[in-house]
């Protein structure tokens, strides 16, 4: 039975279930984010791996810019490499196992961690090796979730990812508050080891969800599978998923595009084939990926605690918590602007906010010494809440969601992985090099950060297309609409519909088994148009 419906239309429990679910590997990102920031501050953590000028005595403890950027960054270099192996392992394993074994690949860097006495470097390499475990998850999470949802919550359930991260950011932040009066090694090893949970209850759990029904399934001509799956996620009894219209609706339209697709091999050269808007589509999605970065969020998460001290907060844990709860509860909020608004305003809108509050950052902190000024810090504190509350709502969950919907079936897990570790190659960038700029320019690093985000919102209006409520085979079409702009996509809806809005409400009609308006039926067009490249030819 339907958990609840949207536009008329049915949503199963499965759906939201396998979406939570899934977000669990965003969780795990998160948790391994914010973790560090505190830790790098505990007493034992430091007596044991950073440089101490006198032995024993922790006053005397720092750790180099190299060691604590490397510590840091080598996370990001891990989920780099796991970004790209990502995508081959989710096509031939399939979404679901691919997320286990990544799972196991994780946990073998959280015990390589706790099991450091000595060497900062056994704990870098720890972090390199949890890395590979994360970039690959980061990959195969959101495409799992884009290509399982219903297209009227797809939006909603993909931001889900996002949300987990700022969650898992959150969680790290009260644990490592509680754990930093452990004494000794329990302190930090608390920490780290408690990261072993995650993965368990995400790498056993996926397992008892359904396979992406219409693009891997179908994919491997598994359609009793496919047609199950489809059926679970829109609460159509199992019993009914042979014989209902929608079910078989949903599934030939994803096996025509299969069909097609399949004619021609896909490899990671077209990725950068300028045809069907390839090329275009996989520099869209890098650039999103890299302007989520230098928006400037995970200068505040990878080094919070440490610029906090410096602004002259006496318990920065405290700030840090206040931080990652401004960014939590804020992607709620993101979740639903995100589906009401649309993807290109958001995102825009947002851009603007944030460059906003991170010149006032900036502006306050190279005015006046923060650390002898108490108005200048505080601030520096609400400017810092102010934009991360803009950047949760906006470009925090936004950037995920493109990357679930934005490319076609045939290339979407390379591309996909090509968009994702251009997140972690910029990730990594800004956390190795954060400690050696902020040592040159200090706090006018919230400028260069501005300009970014003012950047990004440009590249939204003029390159990125409207994606919200259309399904991704016609997300697909729009793209390859000679006609259809970025800037006039917002209106494009597939030929044979009037608007977007007639889309939506023959969708329903559909579902109701309501007898279709002229020219109805998404998939017969699709086929009528032999492929998505030629389907639409005008926008509305």
């Amino acid at each position: 039975m339907a958990l609840f419906y949207v536009d008329g239309l049915p949503i199963g429990w499965i759906a939201i279930m396998l979406a939570v679910l899934a977000s669990m590997g965003g969780f795990i990102f998160g948790y391994d984010t914010g973790q560090i920031s505190d830790i790098l501050l505990m007493d034992d953590f430091k007596l044991r791996f950073a440089q101490c000028g006198t032995p024993g005595d922790v006053s005397t403890c720092n750790f180099s810019t190299v060691r604590e950027g490397l510590i840091v960054a080598l996370l990001s270099i891990g989920t780099l490499v796991g970004a790209l192996f990502g995508a081959p392992t989710a096509d031939i394993l399939g979404r679901r196992w691919a997320m286990t074994v990544e799972c196991g690949v994780f946990m073998i860097g959280v015990i390589i961690q706790i099991t450091a006495f000595h060497s900062w470097a056994q704990f870098a390499i720890g972090r390199l090796v949890s890395g590979l475990g994360v970039g690959s998850l980061s990959a195969a999470v959101p495409m799992y979730q884009a290509e399982t949802a219903p297209p009227q919550i797809r939006g909603t359930l993909t931001a889900t990812y996002q949300l987990f991260i700022t969650f898992g950011i959150l969680v790290a932040y009260c644990i490592s508050i509680g754990a930093r009066e452990i004494s000794g090694s329990g302190s930090w090893r608390t920490v780290v080891g408690i990261g072993l949970l995650w993965p368990l209850i995400l790498g056993i759990g996926i397992l008892f969800m359904p396979e992406s029904p219409s693009r891997w399934l179908t994919a491997h001509g598994r359609f009793p599978e496919a047609r199950r799956a489809i059926a679970a996620t829109r609460g159509i009894p199992e019993a009914e998923a042979d014989d209902h219209f929608f079910v078989h609706r949903e599934l030939e339209e994803m096996k025509s595009a299969i069909e097609f697709e399949s004619k021609v091999k896909a490899g990671w050269l077209d990725c950068f084939k300028p045809e069907r808007m390839q090329l275009y589509r996989t520099l869209l999605g890098m650039t999103l990926q890299m302007f989520q970065q230098l928006t400037g969020a995970n200068y505040f998460f990878y080094y919070g605690a440490t610029i906090f001290t410096s602004v002259g907060i006496q318990d920065s844990f405290v700030t840090q918590i206040i931080l990652g709860a401004v960014n939590f509860g804020c992607t709620f909020g993101g979740m639903y602007i995100m589906e009401r608004y649309g993807r290109r305003f958001p995102l825009i809108v947002g851009g603007v906010w944030q460059s906003m509050w991170l010149f006032v950052f900036a502006a306050a902190g190279t005015a006046k010494d923060p650390t002898t000024n108490k108005g200048i810090g505080e601030l520096m504190i609400v400017s810092a809440c102010l934009f991360i509350f803009g950047y949760a709502m906006t470009w925090a969950p936004g950037v995920w969601i493109l990357i679930g919907e934005t490319f076609p079936t045939r290339t979407r897990a390379r591309q996909a992985a090509l968009s994702t570790a251009s997140n972690w190659l910029w990730n990594f960038l800004l956390a190795f090099f954060t400690p050696f700029i902020v040592k040159a320019i200090d706090y006018r690093y919230g400028f260069v950060f501005a300009a970014c985000n003012l950047a990004g919102a440009v590249i939204v209006y003029f390159f990125l297309y409207e994606s919200s409520d259309l399904s991704l085979e016609s997300v697909d079409m729009m793209y390859c609409d000679p006609t259809c702009k970025p800037w006039t996509s917002r209106t494009w809806a597939p030929a044979g519909f009037n608007s977007r809005q007639d889309l939506v409400e023959q969708s329903r009609a559909a579902e109701m088994h309501k007898p279709l308006e002229a020219g109805g039926g998404e998939e017969t067009r699709y086929e009528k148009a032999g492929g998505p490249a030629q389907g639409a030819t005008r926008a509305v």
